[in-house]
Order: structure tokens, then sequence, then C-alpha cells
């Protein structure tokens, strides 16, 4: 399989493997994201100019408290006015959306990718990948952990602790291990 047939199964949520092409470009991402989490907090357009080259795109007023994990960054689109606190980890193999004014809390775990139950497809390092959906105004609390393919609605808040499996409408309060609404907002 070639590169190009690659990076689409890596958005189409199809069965790939990545080859050697595929790693050295997130290799770049990897420099691009440990040269973010090194720069001083005082050097924000340094800071700034990194992200713009990491991630897919990041809105005017956003702000991430390093340290921030990501498999590529150029895969997360990030909102307006989004405020994400330290230790964000976004394994980010297709597509990761923040929408404006979003609040993220530490230690929050987005992730998109997944492996197949079949142990001999796991053995070729085998995975597929779903997107994730956060609206506009949403509040994910502290520790966190976002499933591929949830989408969560706008105005809605993920309680603290929370394992998200499954979609979440706007404008609720969830929480729990599985994240279940616990009411409208």
């Amino acid at each position: 399989m070639n590169t190009n047939e690659i990076y689409e199964k890596m958005h189409s949520g199809e069965v790939y493997t990545e080859n050697q092409e595929t790693l050295q470009e997130q290799a770049k991402y990897r420099d691009l994201l440990f040269q973010f989490n090194h720069t001083l907090p005082s050097k924000t357009q340094e800071k700034s100019l990194i992200l713009s080259k990491l991630l897919g795109s990041i809105g005017e007023n956003s702000y991430i408290e390093p340290p921030l994990h990501a498999n590529w960054g150029k895969n997360t689109y990030i909102g307006d006015g989004v405020y994400i606190n330290f230790s964000l980890t976004l394994v980010d193999d297709t597509h990761v959306e923040i929408g404006d004014n979003t609040m993220i809390g530490p230690n929050v775990t987005i992730i998109t990718a997944s492996h197949p139950i079949d142990p001999k497809e796991r053995l070729s390092h085998a995975q597929f990948n779903r997107p994730v959906m956060v609206g506009k105004n949403v509040w994910i609390g502290a520790n966190v952990t976002i499933f591929p393919g949830v989408t969560i609605g706008e105005n809605s808040v993920i309680g603290a602790g929370s394992i998200v499996t499954k979609d979440i409408p706007e404008n609720v309060l969830a929480f729990g291990t599985p994240c279940k609404i616990v009411k409208d907002i």
C-alpha cells in the first residue's frame, strides 16, 4: 500500500498499517511537539508559531498549557478562545475538532485510534481511526478519556474522571464510567 492510500485509510475508518514514510512524517510533528513543550512560558510568540505549524489549526485567543502529547498534531483543529490545561494527550491519527470557547481540564485524553480484535491483524500493528468532535462551549473536567468516534454536543459538561464511550448531546451534564447523562442544563 502506498503512502497516499495509507493517509486515505487513516481518515476513512478502515483498517491499515503505517509504512516507513508515514512514520518519518510523524517524527517531524513530534519534533515540533518537543519544541513546544520545551519553549519557555514567556516566549508566547514562539510557542504560538510552533503550534501553528504543529496543529491543523488553532484559533485566536486559544491557550494550551504544556506539556502537550500528540501522535501527530496536524489532525487536531482547535477553535477560538479554547483553554487547555496541562497534559492533554491527543491520539490524533484522524481528526479531532475542539469547538470555540471550550475548556479542557488537566490530564484529559482524546483517542481517535483503535486496533482490531483479531490477534493476527494486531500482530501487523494494524489500526483504524474514528474522528472525535467536541462542540462549542464544552467543559471537560480533569482526567476524562474520550474514545474514538465520540461527539460531545455544544454547551455540555463532562465531569472529572469520566470515560466517554458514546456520543453526548448538547446542553447536558454527563459523568461516570461509562459517562452517562445526569441532567439537562
